[in-house]
């Protein structure tokens, strides 16, 4: 049976690392970011004193 030779595993290796970073960067930077409300929304804090 014959085997691959070590220069194609690595050729392979590059290929898939490759294509998964253009696959990421593709994602990343594909996402766009919806425009916020004018209005402000207010945010209740509840603070918690601890006594031990």
């Amino acid at each position: 049976m014959p085997q691959m030779m070590p220069l194609s595993w690595l050729t392979l290796y590059l290929f898939f690392s490759s294509m998964l970073l253009i696959f990421t960067f593709m994602n990343y930077y594909s996402y766009i970011p919806q425009p916020s409300s004018t209005s402000k929304k207010n945010i209740n804090i509840k603070i918690l004193n601890w006594k031990w």
